[in-house]
């Protein structure tokens, strides 16, 4: 579900630039990033549209008393909806705006690049401008070793896996021509937070570029947005882009989660023998039990991302998970069975019934432990 609100109509002459700005409980921003945006753009038609996730923190109070009063604000709000690639698609789909940029609602970038990165577009010269802090000039600020690698580490990776050529693959901040959006918009993923990546990777490196160098600010208001949820986003994301062209993304999560879960599995099997001195059926067990909960566990955070369970819904759902991979594990041995005794060779008929019990376990799993709402 989506709401909006709008500013007296006041725009004289062709509207030429539409600031894209997703937030999250980011009230003590929001009248700082519009008074910079009024100082940096003065010269410019344009207007700025917050899109709002879901805050409780009065952010939505916030916007929508700007919105009120200024014919430069628009706010979308979106609920049951989440994740900033989305949120930067929705709202670049609403404006006429010929050109659309993308700036983090904390203060995080540097507004006053805006006017050069419309510049390059507005010429001609690029189709999309890049914020950039890798770039000569650039700096990612006072960012701490730990944080400056793992970012430079997901850059060089990003920039090798998805075959990009621009220095900043992972930056939030952009400018675009829309009608790229608008074209490339059924391709894209719309998966997490680096709608950028997702541009330049849907669009097979036909884009021109313009890379514009700015220092990374440190937040002086709100709460960071970073923690494990964008890890998993991007591996997700370059799942989809790869081989989720050929099977679902989904379905291969599951089975990388599997995969883990035999991990646990041998370990949980190797302590319950060695340490508990545990016979060997009911050892496999307990393996067995324990293996399927970290199943459970990690797929509601990874997998099922979505669909996340919680409360009560939580407990229901791995009472759900044990009975379908119970029957799942019945498929599996039934098949092997079957697939062995016609002369099959054991490898043979061991992979057939893992297969058939990892597509059940999946298949029923989505049906009915992380059935959608």
């Amino acid at each position: 579900m989506t709401t909006s609100s709008t500013g007296p109509s006041a725009h004289s002459g062709t509207l030429e630039f539409a600031i894209i700005v997703p937030v999250l409980n980011e009230c003590g921003n929001i009248i700082p990033m519009f008074d910079a945006l009024t100082k940096t753009l003065a010269d410019r038609n344009w207007e700025v549209i917050f899109v709002d996730d879901g805050s409780t923190d009065g952010t939505i109070d916030q916007l929508d008393r700007l919105a009120l009063n200024h014919s430069h604000v628009r706010a979308v709000k979106r609920f049951g909806k989440g994740g900033l690639a989305s949120a930067v698609i929705e709202g670049a789909m609403s404006s006429a705006a010929p050109i659309v940029a993308v700036i983090d609602g904390d203060m995080q970038h540097d507004e006053s690049k805006l006017p050069a990165m419309y510049g390059a577009i507005a010429s001609g010269d690029a189709d999309l401008a890049l914020g950039t802090r890798y770039a000569k000039g650039g700096s990612t600020g006072d960012w701490d070793e730990t944080r400056l690698k793992g970012s430079q580490w997901a850059t060089r990776v990003t920039q090798m896996f998805m075959r990009t050529k621009v220095s900043d693959p992972m930056s939030g901040f952009f400018a675009v021509r829309r009608d790229v959006i608008a074209n490339l918009r059924p391709k894209l993923s719309g998966i997490g937070f680096k709608i950028l990546l997702d541009l330049l990777v849907t669009d097979g490196g036909n884009l021109r570029v313009y890379e514009e160098p700015y220092t990374f600010r440190g937040r002086t208001s709100g709460e960071s947005k970073m923690s494990a949820k964008v890890v998993i986003e991007l591996l997700t994301f370059f799942i989809e882009k790869t081989i989720g062209r050929i099977l679902p993304t989904r379905l291969i999560l599951f089975v990388m989660v599997g995969g883990l879960g035999l991990v646990v599995h041998l370990v949980s099997l190797k302590i319950a023998l060695s340490q508990f001195g545990m016979g060997f059926a009911l050892a496999q067990t307990v393996a067995v039990g324990i293996a399927i909960a970290s199943n459970f566990l990690l797929n509601n955070i990874v997998t099922f991302a979505d669909r996340k369970l919680k409360g009560w819904a939580l407990l229901k759902g791995l009472v759900s998970f044990y009975i379908v991979c119970g029957t799942g594990a019945i498929a599996n041995i039934g098949v092997g069975t079957l697939v062995f005794e016609n002369n099959s060779a054991w490898w043979v008929a061991g992979v057939a019934g893992a297969i058939i019990g990892a597509v059940w376990n999946y298949a029923a799993s989505s049906l009915f432990t992380w059935k959608k709402t």
